[in-house]
C-alpha cells in the first residue's frame, strides 16, 4: 500500500512525549545497542513471571500427545541404568565400597540427564521462539533461563526413582546429601551457561541444532557417571617402573599393563578439564555416603560461574540481531 507522505502521520503517529505520559505510568523506550551489555539482572527479575509460564508451557509442550506423558523423564535414566548394569555391571567391577552397580549409575545418570536436557532444550530454545522474538521484546535471555528451567521437572520426577533404588537396596544418605541443593545450583549454573552460548550460536549458525546430540554424546563418555574414575594413587602406582619377569611372556604382558595405565593415566589428565567430572564425583559420593573427593569440587565450582558469565554475555552482545536473521 503506498500512500501520500503528507498522509503518513496518520498511520504513523510521532514519538511519544514524555510529558504527556499520565502520573503513575512508566514510559520504556527501547532502543538498538551494539557492543558488549551487562546482564541487566533487574529486567530479568521483572520478567521472572514470563519465565515461569515459558518453562511451564515447555513442560506443557514436551508431553503433550505423547503415551505415557511425563512418566518419559523417569523411563530415560531408568532403561540406561538397565542397559549399563547388564551390559557393563560386571566389566566395570561394581562400584565403589558395598554400593550395588545399579544404585550407583543411576546416581551418576542422574545430574547427567538433567545437564543433557538442559543445553538440548536451551540451546534449540531461541530458534524454537521464532515468532514470539519477532514480534515483541522481552529480555532474551528468559528464553534459554526457561528451557533450563523445564529439564529441573524431569530432575526432580527422576529423583524420585533414585528414593525408590535407594530405599530397595538400603542405603541411607548421609549428613552430605545437606550439600545436594547446592551441587545442583553449581550443575544448573553450568548447564545454562553452555546452554545460551549454544542458542546464541544456533541463531547464526543453523547446523549448531546437528552439533549439539554430537556434542552432548561425546560429552557423557567424558564424565564418570557410568564409571569409577580412577583416584590418584592409580595415576602414581601408573607410573612405577616395570618390575624384572624372569619370562619374555611375563615381560610382554607387564608391558601391555604398563601401556593401558599410560592410557588411564592421560585419561586422568584430560578429564580433569571437565567440570562435570568432579559434580558428579562428588553429587554422587554426597547422595550414596561415599567419600567425599573435596579436591575435585574446587575446579567445577569455579568453572560453573565462568560458564554461566561467558555464555551470558555473548548471548547479550549478538541478542539484537536476532530478530533480523533468525
Amino acid at each position: 500500500m503506498s500512500l501520500p507522505v503528507e498522509k503518513l502521520a496518520d498511520h504513523f503517529p510521532p514519538p511519544v512525549n514524555p510529558a504527556s505520559v499520565p502520573s503513575g505510568l512508566t514510559l520504556n523506550v527501547i532502543e538498538a545497542r551494539s557492543g558488549w551489555q551487562p546482564l541487566d539482572l533487574g529486567e530479568l527479575w521483572r520478567f521472572r513471571e514470563l519465565v515461569y509460564f515459558l518453562a511451564w508451557r515447555d513442560v506443557k509442550v514436551r508431553y503433550k500427545q505423547t503415551l505415557l506423558g511425563a512418566a518419559w523423564a523417569i523411563l530415560q535414566p531408568t532403561m540406561m541404568m538397565v542397559v549399563f548394569t547388564l551390559v557393563l555391571g560386571r566389566i566395570a567391577g561394581g562400584a565403589e565400597g558395598d554400593v550395588p552397580y545399579p544404585l550407583f549409575v543411576y546416581a551418576g545418570l542422574l545430574p547427567w540427564t538433567f545437564f543433557a536436557t538442559a543445553i538440548t532444550s536451551a540451546g534449540q530454545s531461541v530458534v524454537s521462539a521464532e515468532r514470539l522474538v519477532t514480534k515483541i521484546y522481552f529480555p532474551r535471555l528468559a528464553i534459554p533461563l526457561a528451557a533450563a528451567g523445564a529439564a529441573l521437572v524431569d530432575f526432580a520426577l527422576a529423583a524420585v526413582v533414585m528414593g525408590v533404588l535407594m530405599a530397595w537396596y538400603g542405603v541411607a544418605p548421609g549428613w552430605a546429601a545437606l550439600l545436594l541443593p547446592a551441587l545442583c545450583v553449581l550443575l544448573a549454573l553450568a548447564a545454562l551457561g553452555v546452554g545460551t552460548l549454544l542458542a546464541a550460536l544456533n541463531v547464526a549458525y543453523r547446523d549448531v541444532r546437528h552439533v549439539i546430540p554430537f556434542l552432548v554424546q561425546l560429552w557423557f563418555f567424558a564424565t564418570p557417571s557410568i564409571y569409577l574414575q580412577p583416584s590418584a594413587e592409580f595415576a602414581v602406582k601408573a607410573q612405577a617402573p616395570i618390575a624384572s619377569t624372569a619370562s619374555e611372556g611375563a615381560v610382554a604382558e607387564n608391558v601391555a599393563g604398563q601401556s593401558t595405565k599410560k592410557l588411564s593415566v592421560d585419561g586422568i589428565r584430560w578429564l580433569s578439564f571437565n567440570p562435570l567430572e568432579g559434580l558428579i564425583a562428588f553429587f554422587r559420593a554426597a547422595l550414596l555416603g561415599m567419600p567425599l573427593p573435596w579436591a575435585r569440587l574446587v575446579y567445577p565450582a569455579i568453572a560453573a560461574p565462568c560458564l554461566l558469565l561467558a555464555g551470558a554475555f555473548y548471548f547479550r552482545r549478538v541478542e539484537d540481531t536476532f530478530a533480523d536473521i533468525i
